[in-house]
């Protein structure tokens, strides 16, 4: 399918991190100076002066910062020899000792106490200590980074994020531990919400565009075909003169009359007719139905139509084929890598003639990383049908990845020459210029590979994707903000249901600090999402922009802006 989206996210993408720097000041400890003079002014006294530097030692000792202190160094001793009891003991008398001016040192004493409690596996102490620790000093780094451990132990994972994104911010994003944190729960949020959204979701219709290109990857796909001599409906056969050969209304006929007519919402319910009334074309009803409950994102309708089709005895081996690459792909989706490899492998098995087979596969190994094993599918495929552009144009893409993260320069550019020879010969292909125009990118090709967007743009005016690749191109390469919206903001005119713009100007609002409106771009994009795991991964985009703002409330850390 032309100008997909990028097979891995790219690291030069020129749009900066998503890492908030700000100033913190580091707060004044007070009285600790004062102790200080009053110490090396006593240094200096004389022999003669010793009854009253005993007299002072005494007031030292009564001075409740100093014994405050002195209970606290007593308890990091015992902390360091673990006994985490007596620790906690000494940590609990400096607080009870310490003045409550002195914030910045009562703070540290409640972040020791909570160490403590940590080693006990006391989550709710800790939490308990390491807040009174962040009121007494709101940007403290260890006491929130203890919350957040604590608060992730307890489930509670939205306000172990918050705590965890104040850290990542405070620290630059140079701290792996918190970064690790972070993504953790980011994840584990994301998954669960998807999975109780997308058990809930209302299905929803692709745009034609996502339609016709997906049916486009298919080249021995029965169902997709236009309806043949044999198959026209009964009405248009007796306007002919001809004699029917299906009794009554045939629901799959139907259903193939609504696809030439791009009429995508009544397939399922006519094939459901078929299916029912155990029609001549039950099976194909079967794919068929089933094919369109992928794409509107309903896998569970989906898979026992595809089992289905694959267990029938009178099933073609084509039609069985088309089935497990269907299901094969839906396995990966829900990211179950050796159930998909199995069905491609049983695919290839039953219809070894099968380019579809070998062309799709390939796409699962780039997926799996097996850039060898893809090549080597794309080449199977280029071999039964030699006028498959798309195959040849994702071999070139398979090449010029693995010579890309291999470091291999004279590589690289054989596969870009690769690419020059797909255009030529394949000057229609939109997905040959899209995923050149992607690897011009990762070379700072930047105004080629803008030409490339351009004639992908001829080519497919109505594929919002390649507006989306073009407006991203122009921030990497002008920093032009104005252009790069206006071409996304395109893509959204052009397909309302492109999940991939919505995401992408998400993305965009979070790094020019409009956290508000990048929420609502991910949201609107997580309702398109066409699978369980695209939506997790919206969500944790979306959860990680709502953290910000609720950092930014509680600790008036704002987000930089483009």
């Amino acid at each position: 399918m032309a100008a997909s989206k990028p097979v891995e996210p790219q690291s030069g993408s020129g749009l900066p991190r998503w890492q908030l720097a700000l100033l913190v000041g580091t707060p004044i400890v007070l009285g600790v100076g004062a102790v200080y003079l009053w110490n090396r002014s006593r240094d200096r006294r004389g022999v003669g002066d010793l009854a009253r530097t005993r007299q002072g030692e005494e007031q030292c000792f009564h001075f409740p910062l100093d014994r405050a202190q002195s209970a606290k160094n007593k308890g990091n001793k015992y902390f360091k020899a673990g006994k985490y009891e007596q620790a906690i003991q000494c940590y609990t008398e400096a607080i009870s000792l310490c003045p409550k001016e002195q914030k910045g040192d009562l703070s540290t004493f409640y972040q020791n106490r909570a160490a403590a409690y940590e080693q006990q596996l006391k989550w709710t102490e800790v939490i308990q200590d390491c807040s009174q620790a962040v009121e007494l000093n709101p940007c403290y780094v260890k006491a929130l980074f203890r919350r957040a451990k604590a608060l992730e132990k307890l489930g509670n994972k939205k306000e172990c994020l918050e705590d965890v994104t104040a850290v990542c911010i405070l620290e630059v994003f140079q701290n792996q531990q918190s970064m690790l944190l972070a993504d953790k729960v980011l994840k584990q949020l994301g998954k669960e919400k998807a999975k109780e959204k997308y058990k809930n979701r209302e299905p929803l219709m692709p745009s034609p565009q996502f339609i016709k290109s997906y049916f486009s990857s298919f080249t021995d796909d029965i169902i997709s075909q236009p309806l043949q001599k044999g198959e026209k409906k009964d009405e248009d056969k007796d306007k002919e003169g001809e004699a029917s050969e299906v009794t009554g209304s045939s629901g799959y006929l139907k259903a193939k009359q609504y696809m030439e007519e791009e009429n995508y919402d009544k397939i399922i319910s006519e094939c459901t007719k078929e299916i029912e009334s155990g029609g001549r074309y039950t099976a194909e009803a079967l794919l068929l139905r089933a094919t369109f409950y992928l794409l509107i994102g309903n896998a569970t309708a989906a898979q026992p139509d595809l089992d289905r089709v694959i267990n029938m005895d009178d099933a073609s081996v084509t039609l069985s084929a088309n089935a497990l690459i269907k299901r094969g792909s839906m396995y990966m989706q829900q990211q179950q890598p050796q159930l998909s490899t199995q069905d491609f492998n049983m695919a290839a098995e039953i219809d070894p003639r099968n380019a579809d087979v070998y062309h799709h596969r390939g796409q699962l190994k780039i997926l799996l990383d097996q850039v060898e094993e893809a090549v080597g599918d794309f080449d199977e495929c280029i071999k039964l049908r030699p006028d498959s552009a798309l195959a040849q144009a994702q071999k070139s893409f398979a090449l010029y990845r693995q010579a890309y993260t291999g470091n291999n320069p004279s590589q690289v550019q054989k596969a870009m020459d690769g690419f020059e020879d797909v255009i030529r010969r394949f000057p229609k292909c939109a997905e040959g210029y899209a995923l050149y125009a992607q690897a011009l990118t990762d070379q700072q090709q930047f105004g080629k590979a803008d030409e490339m967007y351009d004639k992908c743009i001829e080519l497919e005016p109505d594929n919002a994707t390649t507006y989306v690749h073009k407006g991203l191109l122009q921030l990497q390469w002008k920093q032009d903000l104005e252009m790069g919206l206006e071409l996304i903001s395109k893509a959204i005119e052009i397909d309302n249901k492109c999940d991939f713009a919505y995401e992408t100007m998400g993305t965009i609002e979070v790094q020019r600090g409009n956290l508000d409106m990048a929420i609502d771009m991910f949201n609107k994009a997580i309702n398109l999402a066409k699978s369980e795991m695209e939506m997790a991964h919206l969500y944790s985009l979306c959860d990680a922009a709502y953290a910000q703002t609720e950092v930014a409330k509680k600790y008036g850390l704002k987000p930089p802006t483009l």
